[in-house]
């Protein structure tokens, strides 16, 4: 699916590193486009992640979501690993 294609969809599971699991996850905070998680700060979702879950999540989890914020600003699909740095600052700095 081209980048354009993927701006305009509607399905959570069509964006890189999203997958059934972290997309149903992100429903239960209320979330159901991409456009929607675009607007979100990737650490307070991993924050409120972690409180509608009732327990810590794995820090994966905030790379991955780094990761669909980079690809929905920049429109460059990278691994989520590739945030584990910045991940790693974010959770260091609060």
């Amino acid at each position: 699916m081209s980048w354009s294609k993927l701006k305009r969809s509607t399905e959570l599971e069509d964006l890189p590193n999203i997958g059934k699991s972290i997309a149903a996850d992100l429903r239960r905070l209320g979330l159901r486009s991409p456009a929607q998680l675009a607007r979100r700060a990737p650490l307070n979702l991993y924050r409120a992640l972690s409180s509608v879950m009732g327990s810590r999540q794995d820090p994966c989890v905030l790379y991955t979501l780094l990761a669909a914020q980079h690809f929905l600003k920049r429109g460059e699909s990278l691994p989520w690993w590739h945030f584990t740095a910045a991940g790693r600052k974010l959770l260091a700095a609060r």
